[in-house]
């Protein structure tokens, strides 16, 4: 019985490692060609993540409420688009503190550059 609980105990856990942060990764090969050709290595991390807006100031930053213990903070990258969960395109000055956001963003060093932001549900 105790060996059951642990297991569903486990996999709660889990899955809310796996809603907490979703990430995709692409990379590319560096190789030096015999004629003196050379490819570059790229490589590029894609995350999203789900919270809460505690602090906000459209085209410089986000700070989110996650499920981690302190709060998440965001940069937006060059081109950030704003929508609605069903698609609609919106202003940043829709978005207000405690708006339910979902953000896609890049890892770049220690940043984390916001590309996209989706409004996931109304202030309450």
């Amino acid at each position: 019985m105790i060996k059951l609980f642990l297991s569903v105990a486990s996999v709660i856990a889990l899955m809310g490692l796996v809603a907490y942060g979703q990430t995709s990764s692409t990379s590319t090969r560096v190789a030096t060609g015999t004629h003196g050709t050379t490819e570059t290595e790229t490589t590029t991390t894609t995350t999203e993540s789900t919270g809460t807006v505690t602090d906000f100031t459209p085209g410089q930053m986000m700070v989110l409420k996650t499920e981690a213990v302190e709060p998440v903070r965001y940069k937006f990258s060059k081109q950030v688009t704003y929508v609605t969960s069903d698609g609609r395109v919106i202003q940043p000055s829709q978005i207000r503190k405690d708006s339910k956001v979902h953000v896609h963003y890049v890892k770049d060093g220690d940043d984390m550059l916001v590309d996209k932001v989706i409004v996931t549900k109304d202030r309450n």
